[in-house]
C-alpha cells in the first residue's frame, strides 16, 4: 500500500489517506483479503498520530472496504459489487459537474458540451 501525505493539500490528512486508500481498493491495487499495516504501523510510516489512521481506518470499515479481525488484523474486504459501481458511478457524477462548471465558466452551451462529449464518445476518440 502506498500513501503520499501533502502538507500543501487543503484536505485534512486523514481524508488524504482514506481517499488514496479507497481509490487502491476500487481500483483493485489492494485485492481481497490482502492484509493492511496496523493503525500503529501505518502511523509509524507516515509520522503521523495514530488517533489520524485510526480516523480513516474506521471510515473505510463503515464503508465496508475493509475489515478488521481482533488479534489478526486489517484486510480488504470482500467486494460488494453493488457498492463498488455505485462508488464509479458516483466518481463519474462528481468528474461530470465539474467539467459542466469548467464549460460554464468558458461560455460553452449545453449543446456545445453534448457535441463534446459526443466526440469523445467516439471510437477514434477512446
Amino acid at each position: 500500500m502506498r500513501i503520499l501525505l501533502s502538507n500543501a493539500s487543503p484536505d485534512p490528512i486523514y481524508e488524504q489517506i482514506l481517499r488514496q486508500v479507497r481509490a487502491q481498493i476500487l481500483s483493485g491495487d489492494l485485492k481481497e483479503g490482502q492484509a493492511l499495516p496496523s493503525i500503529r504501523k501505518l502511523a509509524q510510516n507516515l509520522q503521523i498520530s495514530v488517533i489520524t489512521t485510526k480516523r480513516a481506518y474506521d471510515e473505510l470499515e463503515r464503508e465496508g472496504l475493509i475489515d478488521t479481525v481482533a488479534g489478526k488484523g486489517t484486510f480488504v474486504a470482500s467486494p460488494n459489487l453493488d457498492f463498488l459501481q455505485e462508488k464509479r458511478i458516483a466518481a463519474v457524477e462528481a468528474r461530470l459537474r465539474e467539467a459542466v462548471r469548467e464549460a460554464e465558466a468558458a461560455g460553452l452551451s449545453a449543446e456545445d458540451l453534448k457535441q463534446m462529449l459526443d466526440l469523445l464518445l467516439e471510437p477514434d476518440h477512446a
